[in-house]
């Protein structure tokens, strides 16, 4: 019995020891907080107030269990929830604590909130307790939850139509679906508040009406003679029941019974060079009128006619064109711009200007003869004639284009081109052979191209007995071919002319043509390949389109050889529509020629009922090229330098253009917003300004042209070189004469910059030669962008021979070394004692007067300050503290090193800006203008005393000479 009296009480002992120390361990914080995983809270735009679900408490298992049965318990701090942390950027909500004890809290958002900002928000929160250590970091913190908040709208916006005001246009008569629509937006957030519910037309007694999705239609037919205009007011309502803020205006315009046109076609249209492809009718539909269409045919024609040769090309010289399409070799221009060179059709009227090609007129009574040796094609060989021609009905009288005839006597032809009753001919007489057998002689085409008044392109090859015509890159076979002897044996010259046949005698000139020529060539060997010669006449500007894949194959599309017209066909009008608007017009040239070009559409539809198919007008516009941003070619460099007589004799002679730069610029202008201050309100007000800019451009360059300023080259003792080999590398061509040198072919200014730096004048006889004056200007497209004109003037340097003197004193020093280096640059420094410069004392020298002049200087100092020490008054004492102050000024600056003076003396502030250059082989060689020189004189006399002024007449003396 007491042994089982003893065990409940041991047991009560225990639970109570338990107890105790459960106690004692809940002041201990082991435990973190606990939370939710997730939240979901809703919060209504302007409101602070956060509905979570669940509930936002935390838990912690370190608090005391509040309903113990039996035993007082005690709340810790270790077991309250002291606070909520929100994690996150920006995140405009704070997580407050209700009840320590029970860890309630709620989220409420810190400023007002707008849902159209911002509809949603996520976020972070961790809850942490209020256990604290003996180092005050006992804090345990929950795992983080997240939280989501939605904000709530409230229907603050009312509709706002996106147009200020809606214009239609009907035709009379007819009923429709839909004339336009209206269309409101509302800035609220939520679906039901941002929505439009309905349309209203506030205006009363019209026939119209207004469906909920905006769409306006007529409730009658409407009658133009009524009424030619409706204005109408609409609103709108969202599905709050706002209304818009502002009604709109709509206007509906009557048209009277439809006619069939083209509709949305701009008459003018700007085309801005370098932007590639322009679409010429975007909006472009054609009205029918309701007809039933089963067939359409449209023409498109871009007249350019009136442009250049028939269009828009490059207008570089024929040969450079040549040799761009790949005729490289032996291409002789007959018709080429005047110039130095070739100026044997300087009296020939062009059509002055230099926009676009340059072409030539003859009006029946103006021929030019060409200069012997420029052609040197004899007709045994395979050769080349092609002419650009512009000729309209003549007289039946032949009108030769290009005629070899005998300079005197017998006046034979012995070839020809010329026109007769629209056909051209080509007379080819034999030269005399061993058999006198007839042989073909006169080759016929008769030619429409030939009297249309329109330009075409010519190339006859020509490779005895068979010639082949290309008209515009189509070939022609001769109707007509007559035979001839061959010409009997002469030994008399013959004449090449143009325009007309040289019949010598009186006459002189017979067969006048009357029209326009260009680009007349003779080419050695057959032009045979179809690329070059359609590369010729190819234009650079025409039409172009660019089907969708959805309809390439529903409308057929033909182009003529130039791209100037199109046609189309198809049955499908929707397709055709598509195709029009895809038509664009598209210029290459990098500066087109600006104008006007005409367009012209013509179109022809089928019906299912041909006796009431409609009938489409033409629609007319034109194409206005604006004027292209002219480049502004600058050619800089030394202008103005000199070099030793022994350069201008050497093999090499002197470079003329060593440091020439070329550059190519465009001003344009812009327009820049400018935020200027109010002065009442203090807010920036942007403002637009126009503003040029100057902007550097690449492109070629055609001709540079190095003329000789004052007497021309004398052949016998200068010229003007280059290395022929560098030229014929970048496929250029030079061509030289006693006024200059001239270099042509169409390059990039880099590789014209890199070739003129080569240039060089020699002159092997420069006993009487002191200077050489020379003029550069660089042209592109055949002279219509030409640079500035570039002069460089070169003067000789001979060398001083020493003169004797009586007095010693006055004798130069016998080391002074000659300056006779290979480069010199004298710009903008005045040349007047060029022989005086070409001598320079050595440092030696220098360091040898000024320290006889320091010596000297001082033994005079000493004998002063002796004669000072015996003055007894206080001022003669004063005056030597003076002295003795001067003294120790000038000493100062004396003794500075005179071979760091003589090295550094250009490169100081103090002795004016003076350079000092050393050559490769170690000579040194200084040019010093005379203003310079006179400013270091007036600089150091201010500088120094009087008992100063040998040394200071020393540097003087050095100073000119050096």
């Amino acid at each position: 019995m007491r042994v089982r009296g003893v065990k409940p009480f041991a047991s009560a002992v225990g639970l109570l020891f338990g107890l105790l120390c459960a106690v004692e361990a809940a002041k201990v914080n082991k435990h973190k907080p606990w939370i939710e995983t997730t939240y979901h809270g809703i919060v209504t735009e302007n409101d602070d107030k956060v509905l979570l679900d669940p509930p936002l408490i935390a838990l912690d298992k370190d608090a005391p269990l509040r309903y113990a049965e039996s035993f007082e318990v005690t709340f810790t701090k270790e077991g309250e929830i002291c606070g909520f942390r929100i994690h996150g950027q920006n995140v405009p909500f704070e997580a407050v604590v209700l009840d320590k004890s029970t860890g309630e809290g709620v989220i409420r958002a810190k400023d007002k909130l707008d849902c159209e900002l911002q509809k949603e928000h996520t976020f972070t929160i961790q809850a942490y307790d209020c256990g604290e250590g003996p180092d005050g970091g006992n804090m345990k913190k929950s795992h983080k939850a997240t939280v989501h908040i939605q904000v709530n709208d409230m229907n603050e916006y009312s509709p706002v139509f996106k147009e200020k005001s809606y214009k239609a246009t009907v035709i009379e008569g007819k009923k429709y679906d839909s004339i336009l629509k209206v269309e409101a937006v509302d800035a609220d957030c939520s679906f039901q508040f941002s929505q439009i519910c309905s349309y209203e037309i506030v205006t009363p007694d019209v026939p119209f009406t207004v469906d909920k999705d905006g769409n306006i239609k007529n409730t009658e037919k409407l009658n133009y003679s009524k009424e030619r205009m409706y204005k109408l007011t609409v609103t709108a309502y969202d599905c709050g029941k706002n209304r818009a803020s502002e009604d709109v205006l709509v206007k509906i315009n009557i048209k009277p019974t439809c006619k069939p046109s083209w509709q949305g076609f701009n008459k003018r249209i700007e085309y801005e060079p370098g932007t590639g492809s322009l679409a010429l009718f975007p909006s472009m539909h054609l009205e029918t009128c309701e007809e039933p269409i089963t067939s359409i045919q449209a023409s498109i024609m871009l007249e350019t006619n009136h442009i250049g040769k028939g269009c828009d090309r490059d207008t570089y010289s024929e040969k450079s064109l040549h040799k761009l399409c790949g005729a490289s070799t032996g291409t002789v221009e007959l018709l080429p711009a005047p110039s130095n060179s070739a100026n044997w059709t300087v009296g020939l009227p062009t059509d002055n200007g230099h926009d676009s090609d340059q072409v030539f007129e003859f009006n029946g009574t103006q021929a030019i003869k060409v200069p012997e040796g420029v052609v040197s094609t004899t007709l045994k060989e395979p050769f080349t004639i092609s002419v650009w021609m512009r000729h309209g009905p003549g007289s039946r009288e032949k009108e030769t284009i290009l005629c070899n005839s005998d300079k005197t006597e017998m006046n034979r032809h012995h070839y020809s081109l010329y026109v007769h009753n629209c056909r051209l001919v080509l007379l080819l007489r034999q030269e005399p052979t061993e058999s006198e057998n007839y042989k073909p002689a006169e080759f016929h085409w008769k030619l429409d191209q030939v009297c249309d008044k329109e330009w075409h392109h010519y190339v006859l090859n020509i490779e005895f007995p068979a010639v082949t015509l290309f008209v515009d890159g189509a070939t022609f076979e001769p109707f007509l071919v007559t035979e001839d002897y061959p010409l009997h044996a002469s030994k008399i010259e013959t004449q090449l002319t143009i325009g007309a046949c040289w019949q010598g005698g009186s006459a002189l000139m017979t067969q006048y043509f009357r029209g326009n020529l260009a680009g007349l060539m003779i080419r050695s060997g057959k032009l045979e390949n179809k690329k070059v010669i359609d590369c010729l006449y190819t234009c650079k500007e025409g039409l172009d389109v660019q089907l969708p894949e959805e309809v390439a194959s529903a409308v057929k599309v033909e182009f003529n050889p130039n791209q100037s017209s199109l046609t189309l066909e198809g049955d499908d009008i929707e397709s055709f529509e598509k195709v029009m608007q895809h038509i664009s017009y598209l210029n290459s040239r990098q500066f087109p020629t600006p104008g006007i070009r005409h367009l012209r559409v013509t179109t022809t539809v089928k019906c299912f009922n041909e006796e009431t198919c409609i009938s489409v007008p033409d629609s007319e516009g034109y194409v206005m090229v604006l004027q292209p941003e002219e480049p502004k070619i600058s050619l800089s460099g030394i202008d103005h330098f000199a070099r030793g007589a022994a350069e201008f004799e050497s093999t090499e002679g002197v470079t003329l253009f060593p440091e020439l730069r070329i550059v190519s610029t465009i001003t344009r202008e812009v327009e820049v917003e400018v935020e200027a201050e109010t002065e009442a309100e203090g807010e920036d007000d942007p403002t637009v300004q126009e503003t040029v800019v100057s902007e550097e451009i690449m492109h070629n360059l055609d001709t540079c042209e190095v003329t000789v300023v004052g007497d021309e080259l004398n052949g016998d003792h200068e010229s003007l070189e280059v290395d022929l080999a560098q030229i014929q590398q970048r496929a250029l061509e030079m061509s030289s004469s006693n006024v200059g040198m001239v270099i042509t072919g169409v390059n990039t200014m880099a590789n014209y910059e890199q070739v003129l730096h080569l240039i060089r004048y020699r002159n092997w006889h420069t006993e009487a030669l002191f200077d050489r004056k020379f003029k550069l200007v660089c042209s592109e497209l055949n002279g219509r962008y030409i640079s500035n004109e570039f002069k460089v003037e070169v003067n000789v340097i001979h060398t001083a021979n020493p003169m004797d003197h009586a007095n010693n004193a006055m004798v130069q020093p016998q080391f002074i070394n000659q300056v006779q280096h290979a480069s010199v640059d004298l710009s903008g420094h005045n040349l007047a004692n060029m022989h005086q410069s070409s001598v320079v004392p050595s440092a030696a020298t220098i360091v040898i007067v000024v320290c006889v002049s320091f010596l000297v200087f001082m033994i005079i100092l000493g004998v002063f300050r002796i004669r000072a020490a015996h003055q007894g008054t206080l001022r003669d004492q004063e005056n030597g503290k003076e002295n003795e102050m001067d003294w120790d000024d000038s000493a100062l600056t004396i003794t500075v090193n005179p071979m760091e003076t003589y090295e550094d003396q250009h490169s100081s502030e103090e002795e004016g800006d003076e350079e000092e250059e050393e050559s490769e082989d170690g000579e040194e060689e200084d040019d010093i203008t005379s203003a310079e020189s006179d400013s270091s004189e007036d600089e150091g006399g201010e500088q120094e005393d009087q008992q100063g002024s040998s040394r200071q007449q020393q540097l003087e003396w050095d100073d000119s000479t050096y």
